[in-house]
């Protein structure tokens, strides 16, 4: 695992000396030795190297990484480039189309949300190749939800944007009043029709920071 070297190691650092981390740690480094596993171990905690906590506007829950080769690269949602977008960021791009009239790009890479500021997190960080949920109730949920309360601490304007039930679980830990809670149902094909499509949640996010005095997301992914 690349270590974490930003401001995001001073909040986190008491965690990797309780417990589970430990556990989580000896769990992953043997996974990575005899099987299969996404993202690149290097790539883990991406999310968090290109989207300091001091830069956090939005934050994105997903759950597992994709479990396919040459996909996850440690960004929820977001894929390499030269891969064509997975079926959930598919919707992301018909609701940013009808919502803000953003073009529908050729690849799934967010990196650009990442360096506005849209924490791009799943709540499992690891899996197994071809095995969705294989790394669940490992210990990453203990850690990533040590990440959203840092989030929850900040004295700034944040949008969360929880998609699916499993993400709305973390709403019990968000109480900041300065903060924005936005929630639809998951973009997934079996679900995005019951009400992801028409949520308008990334303009609803930019008219609050443009309320706040604050710049908006760019959300348009380019073409490569």
């Amino acid at each position: 695992m690349a270590m974490i070297t930003n401001d995001w190691l001073p909040v986190l650092k008491d965690e990797f000396n309780k417990d589970y981390y430990k556990k989580l740690f000896t769990f992953i480094k043997d996974e990575y030795s005899t099987k299969v596993i996404y993202p690149p171990s290097d790539d883990i905690f991406n999310a968090l190297h290109l989207t300091p906590l001091k830069d956090v506007k939005v934050l994105i829950l997903g759950q597992d990484p994709y479990h396919e080769p040459n996909q996850a690269h440690g960004l929820s949602f977001s894929v390499k480039p030269g891969n064509d977008a997975p079926p959930s960021l598919v919707n992301i791009y018909k609701e940013l189309n009808d919502d803000l009239g953003c073009y529908i790009p050729n690849n799934g890479y967010l990196k650009k949300w990442a360096d506005q500021g849209v924490l791009l997190l799943n709540t499992v960080l690891t899996v197994r190749a071809h095995q969705a949920a294989s790394h669940q109730k490992k210990g990453w949920e203990e850690f990533t939800d040590a990440i959203i309360r840092a989030v929850n601490e900040q004295d700034r304007p944040i949008v969360y944007m929880l998609w699916g039930k499993p993400a709305q679980t973390k709403m019990q830990m968000l109480n900041n009043p300065k903060h924005l809670i936005l929630t639809a149902p998951h973009p997934s094909p079996l679900s995005a029709y019951r009400g992801f499509f028409g949520c308008k949640h990334f303009s609803k996010a930019n008219e609050f920071f443009e309320k706040n005095g604050m710049e908006p997301i760019d959300w348009q992914i380019e073409n490569i």
